[in-house]
């Protein structure tokens, strides 16, 4: 249970918990320091100055009480009370009922408890002026007040060491903050262009920092050059495949319209779906980090779409714009591509589309819905993984394909740094597509 509240209660942030590290053994120390070895210095400090005052004090009070009266007692209080710096009144009329002490003093009590035990008969002594020290004592000739310098019996200021251990503590955990957070920096920016390219954006980044950090940084940078030269291959693997197999595919279908008789027709519709395949598997394994990141704003990539689809006639409307029109860097090309293939996906399967966006401060929402057969929640997830075709649910004569436009959307929200979220259409019963991304 203990461990579980400091989990929840501690810093999340790599800053506040090196901060955190940094100041709690500090604070720790002087609090020690100001408890065990301030406060017993200053203790034998008073224990000492108040056993030479109180010889003094006694000497007095003896004094006071050899004399045979008042008058001689005064004039032989008197004669020594200038010299030892002590003002006295004898008898005293104005004795307090009880000891008197700040309620903040590093020395009070000591003070009070030395002269106690010290000196006999005392009556009240006061620390109300912090600069003096007031005592009374009882005498054969009545109260007897002594006034005398609080500097005598304790250190003076006894707290400005404790200002000085914090002034001079706060000083040195802001410089040792300062290159804390020079050796944190390098992390920081490595989490940054990690983060970068798992939305697809390749930031410049230079291993600095300790020896540890700049290793963690050069395996990142190995780890992200071997995966763009295999994205590379790839492409250019399946660009070789689909060139190479586009000139036969191109002479079988001359080839074929040039006969005649009835098996002719379904033999160039299988080639065209050959055609078509390929150009899906191209559209999957094409990398989309040549497309260039661009400030667009997605309103417009929202009304292009809309334009392009009245133009064509298909039957795609406007679901709603909504949050400011601001200018955010997207990459274009891989967007429209995501939303031609919802729009396409959704008419294939329904009579009619609806697309929105919605913009706030972290993240761009893309939907499109139909009013088709949608896709039951069990198997939204299979859905989006490649080469699956859901024929139970998405009727299959309605078009042909490989199972690679939703697979396609969703590796565009990732390279966003987003994700494809598939739901029920609750204005046209179909399906709702909703492609996020971060801003």
């Amino acid at each position: 249970m203990l461990f579980r509240w400091l989990k929840n209660t501690m810093p999340r942030g790599i800053y506040a918990r090196a901060a955190l590290i940094l100041i709690l053994p500090v604070i720790f120390l002087q609090l020690l320091v100001s408890v065990v070895f301030i406060q017993r210095h200053f203790d034998g400090v008073t224990r000492l100055m108040t056993s030479a005052v109180n010889i003094e004090l006694r000497f007095l009070i003896d004094t006071a009480n050899d004399a045979p009266d008042l008058q001689a007692a005064r004039a032989a209080v008197a004669r020594i009370d200038a010299p030892l710096e002590i003002l006295t009144d004898l008898p005293a009329d104005d004795v307090s009922p009880v000891d008197i002490k700040p309620f903040i003093d590093l020395t009070g009590n000591g003070v009070i408890r030395n002269m106690r035990s010290g000196i006999a008969n005392i009556l009240a002594i006061s620390l109300e002026d912090r600069r003096r020290v007031v005592v009374w004592v009882d005498t054969r000739h009545g109260p007897f007040k002594m006034d005398f310098s609080r500097r005598r019996v304790s250190a003076s200021n006894p707290h400005q060491l404790l200002v000085i251990m914090v002034v001079l503590g706060g000083l040195m955990t802001a410089i040792a903050y300062v290159f804390l957070r020079n050796q944190l920096r390098p992390i920081k920016r490595l989490a940054t262009a990690a983060a970068d390219y798992g939305k697809g954006r390749i930031t410049q980044f230079t291993p600095t920092g300790a020896v540890e950090v700049r290793a963690a940084g050069m395996a990142f940078l190995d780890m992200r050059n071997r995966l763009e030269r295999q994205a590379q291959s790839r492409t250019l693997m399946l660009s070789g495949v689909s060139h190479d197999l586009r000139t036969p595919l191109t002479r079988l279908r001359l080839g074929l319209s040039m006969m005649e008789g009835e098996d002719v027709g379904p033999l160039i519709r299988d080639v065209d779906d050959m055609q078509r395949l390929l150009d899906g598997f191209l559209d999957f394994a094409r990398s989309d980090a040549s497309d260039r990141l661009e400030t667009i704003v997605p309103a417009d990539l929202v009304t292009a779409v809309l334009e392009d689809a009245e133009r064509t006639g298909q039957a795609v409307t406007c679901g709603g714009i909504e949050g400011a029109h601001d200018a955010i860097s997207m990459r274009p090309l891989a967007l429209r591509r995501a939303l031609d293939n919802l729009i396409n996906n959704a008419l294939r399967y329904g009579s009619k589309a609806e697309i929105g966006v919605s913009v706030t401060d972290r993240a761009v929402r893309f939907w499109v819905e139909d009013d088709g057969p949608g896709i039951p929640p069990e198997q939204r997830e299979d859905a989006i993984s490649p080469f699956v075709r859901l024929d139970p649910a998405r009727n299959q004569d309605k078009g042909s394909g490989v199972g690679l436009g939703l697979s396609i959307v969703a590796d565009v929200a990732r390279t966003h740094g987003g994700v494809l979220r598939l739901g029920q259409s609750a204005k046209l019963g179909g399906l709702m597509a909703e492609l996020v991304v971060g801003r």
